[in-house]
């Protein structure tokens, strides 16, 4: 027998199971997910299963969550003792059953939307809805797409948006009031790596023969800014300032950008606080560019060169307009990229929705990545989609699945370009915090030196290893994990490292001997007035 009724967001069918083997009764909850302005539309929704047993029948929690008909044929035949001989001969594999979730109780929200730019690094968004790790922790997502990356801040501090796919600079200068002034924090790191440097065709040229060849006659990797110093200097010559392209003053772009620009020679200008265009005492001159639209600015001559990530770097190499140079791998190896953020009295006023969304993300990440990226050629399909990143599928496989091409037909192996899970990439290191907040005052977006126990007090008051962790020992507990990929004796801070492309070390617990080291940005007693650096 059944009753049926609509609750909410729900399509509720009861019904009435009988197990012939035991003689026993059990309600079966058929509850079909009614989501809210789904982002694909003629997306079927997701029909889910609850049974509820007494606490002898089943050998693990009485009332469970299932996806699909085939979990509910496994409960059914565990709780009936096993097959009947009536049961089909064969069984479902592994891979056709859905793993028990059951959604956390106490959700403050479930009705949620996200923002992000259209990048491959927002795959882990993208893979939590289209999997259904969000529908597994009850929480009805909405995915939207932002014009650029200052409409997407405004929007998660004016409450539009309940987080997003950001820059991971922007919860820190938010934080420290540069710009935009909020308190954002971020319980989870988006990926690893993903960004490149590609010249015009022109500069290409012109830069080649500063550059060694290998046996085959393709250049030697890493590419050192050194060999793009003379290019810059005969167009200063000409008077044709050398402009360049980045998404976001506190985008990792940007620092990225300088960091390489600065190992080779190229000074990339300083910021201060009466001119904020980052281009004071500058060889080059960056700007800012939304990512979709570096290639065709590029293409107008309107810059020649940009730092941006994937897939607009490939999409040059598949125009025909532009030479990727060195990935973001290269300067600096396994750098932390994008992060989830959202405001921190969202997450103080939702701590169960903030846990639940963290999960799904793990969970993302964790398929993005597992079993050697086994995954990423059905990933390159979903991102291709025009609701997420919107370009061509080939153009996204050319990064996303291992490999980089630099030039047309010189593709290499390059398979930690994209990293979501692997090297813990979802934690949300203090270290990571602190190197943003390096470069944030080697460029004098922080006008005034501070101390290395202020790096610290700041890295902990953005970055939230504690949310992060809590959301990842649910998942060990709830057998969706493993416990030996998680970091838990870790105070916050990797060790230090020398895998930057000019082997300069970088130590997290210290930010001012740090800066002291490189040899073009302000030191500790160092600030910019009036165009000049003083002391």
């Amino acid at each position: 027998m059944h009753d049926d009724a609509v609750i909410g967001h729900f399509d509720v069918r009861r019904w009435t199971f009988e197990c012939r083997a035991t003689g026993q009764v059990a309600p079966v909850l058929f509850l079909k997910v009614i989501k809210p302005e789904p982002i694909r539309r003629g997306k079927p929704s997701r029909t889910f299963i609850m049974i509820s047993f007494p606490d002898t029948t089943l050998p693990f929690p009485q009332r469970g969550v299932f996806a699909g008909s085939t979990a509910l044929l496994a409960v059914m035949l565990a709780a009936c003792g096993g097959p009947s001989t009536d049961a089909p001969a064969s069984t479902p594999n592994s891979s056709e059953l859905t793993a028990l979730v059951i959604p956390m109780e106490g959700l403050e929200k479930t009705e949620l939307t996200f923002g992000f730019i259209k990048l491959t690094d927002m795959a882990p968004l993208a893979i939590a809805y289209e999997k259904g790790f969000f529908e597994d922790e009850g929480l009805y997502v909405t995915l939207e797409p932002q014009a650029n990356w200052k409409v997407l801040l405004d929007r998660v501090i004016d409450g539009e948006l309940a987080g997003a796919h950001m820059l991971a600079g922007q919860p820190l200068a938010a934080t420290i009031g540069y710009g935009t002034e909020a308190h954002i924090v971020t319980p989870f790191s988006m990926d690893l790596n993903g960004n490149g440097i590609t010249v015009s065709n022109e500069v290409w040229e012109k830069m080649r023969s500063n550059i060694p060849s290998m046996e085959d006659g393709r250049p030697v990797h890493p590419i050192s800014a050194s060999a793009l110093k003379p290019v810059v200097e005969e167009y200063a010559a000409d008077g044709k300032p050398f402009n360049m392209g980045m998404v976001f003053p506190v985008s990792t772009h940007n620092y990225e950008l300088r960091y390489w620009l600065a190992s080779g020679g190229i000074h990339p200008g300083y910021y201060s606080p009466d001119d904020v265009s980052g281009q004071i005492q500058a060889d080059a001159l960056l700007s800012v560019t939304p990512p979709p639209q570096m290639p065709a600015t590029l293409e107008a001559g309107t810059i020649y060169g940009y730092c941006v990530g994937e897939p607009w770097n490939q999409q040059a190499v598949i125009k025909g307009i532009g030479v990727p140079v060195i990935t973001d791998y290269e300067i600096w190896k396994d750098n932390p990229e994008k992060v989830f953020g959202i405001t921190a009295e969202f997450a103080e006023e939702n701590p169960v929705t903030t846990k639940a969304v963290t999960r799904a993300l793990i969970r993302a990440a964790m398929w993005l990545d597992e079993n050697d990226n086994a995954n990423r050629a059905e990933a390159v399909e979903i991102l291709a989609r025009s609701e997420y990143v919107g370009a061509d599928a080939d153009v996204i496989a050319n990064s996303m699945t291992g490999t980089f091409e630099y030039e047309r037909g010189d593709k290499r192996d390059v398979p930690d370009f994209n990293v979501f899970f692997r090297y813990n990439a979802t934690y949300p290191y203090y270290s990571d915090a602190v190197w943003y907040l390096s470069q944030m005052r080697r460029w004098g977006q922080i006008a005034d030196s501070k101390d290395d126990a202020w790096y610290d007090a700041t890295a902990r008051e953005v970055y939230r290893p504690d949310i992060y962790l809590e959301a990842a020992q649910s998942l060990v507990d709830d057998g969706l994990a493993s416990a030996a990929d998680f970091p838990w004796e870790t105070d916050g801070y990797k060790p230090a490292t020398a895998d930057f492309i000019d082997g300069v070390s970088y130590d997290g617990r210290q930010p001012n001997a740090y800066l002291e080291s490189l040899k073009i940005g302000l030191k500790s007693r160092q600030t910019v007035s009036a165009g000049e650096v003083v002391e």
